[in-house]
């Protein structure tokens, strides 16, 4: 009878420890979905802020031939 009854206490974490494994997931899917949005939104600022900084050396470089002629 010992080991049966051993079994059973044994059982009787095993469920508790899937959900807190399926909330590890959770946890470690909700992160990686934040660190894809952040890198995505990241590539989008930079992608912005280079097309910006490329308009101003345009506008820079007119200026300065205009100034020289």
């Amino acid at each position: 009878m010992e080991p049966s009854s051993g079994g059973g206490r044994k059982e009787r974490p095993k469920p508790r420890e899937p959900a807190a494994r399926l909330e590890k997931a959770k946890q470690k899917s909700a992160q990686q979905e934040l660190k894809q949005r952040q890198r995505a939104e990241i590539y989008a600022l930079n992608r912005v802020m280079t097309e910006l900084e490329q308009q101003q050396f345009d506008s820079f470089c007119k200026q300065m031939q205009a100034s020289g002629e």
